[in-house]
């Protein structure tokens, strides 16, 4: 009788494996409202649906398989079909993890800033805290140079001297 338990108890672990992931071709500008759509619908064989920024017209689902999609896509606007195929998790998962607002800005680097008490002034690029996420500016129209430090989503760089 152990060896019947056991199996049942692998069962499920086994099943956790066998989803997949499924793109979806959508209508432009459309992703988020296709993957809010598909998972309010409660399929219980839809388990995630993602609409990353970076990816345009496109959704990624993990599903138990692609047959659910042939019931439901119909009824979805904006949803286009499925592509053939399956992604595997190696292919989506840059997907899943933010990059860092200071991410493509060096020191030396032009910016101006579009957040906060200097809104609208250039500055130039001193320090990069790629650990917190920030960045230290010298502000150029300054009369004494003063380092003032930013989150990397409060710039935008203007110019570049790595281009």
């Amino acid at each position: 009788m152990d060896d019947e338990s056991d199996v049942d108890d692998e069962e499920p672990e086994q099943k956790e494996y066998d989803t997949g992931i499924y793109a979806i071709k959508t209508t432009a500008s459309q992703e988020r409202t296709v993957a809010d759509m598909i998972m309010n619908r409660e399929e219980p064989s839809i388990h995630a649906a993602l609409a990353p920024d970076s990816l345009t017209s496109y959704v990624m689902v993990e599903a138990d398989d692609h047959n659910v999609f042939d019931r439901i896509l119909d009824e979805i606007p904006h949803a286009n079909g499925v592509v053939p195929g399956e992604s595997s998790i190696s292919e989506v998962e840059h997907f899943l993890s933010p990059k860092p607002d200071v991410e493509g800005i060096a020191e030396g680097d032009i910016v101006e800033l579009i957040a906060g008490p200097f809104k609208g002034e250039k500055a130039q690029v001193q320090r990069i805290d790629e650990g917190k996420d920030q960045v230290t500016v010298e502000l150029y129209e300054a009369t004494v140079p003063i380092p003032v430090t930013v989150r990397g989503d409060q710039i935008r760089v203007l110019d570049s001297e790595e281009r």
